[in-house]
């Protein structure tokens, strides 16, 4: 199973959580950026397997010709 990111968001919640209960900014920052960092993460995986999809694609459709 692929993380994409998935980790990173869910230590940046928990950070951001623990930030807001004990007034901490800078561990607030931290999960907030942590969050930022699994978000990236999942979206350039997600860009990966679409321009891996496509290639694929091309090539079979090259491949018939």
């Amino acid at each position: 199973m692929e993380d994409k990111g998935f980790t990173d968001q869910l230590k940046g919640k928990a950070k951001e959580f623990v930030g807001d209960l004990t007034g901490d900014t800078a561990t607030k920052a931290e999960g907030l950026l942590d969050q930022a960092v699994g978000k990236t993460k999942k979206v350039v995986s997600d860009v990966t397997d679409m321009i891996e999809e496509v290639a694929e694609k091309t090539t079979e459709k090259l491949d018939k010709k």
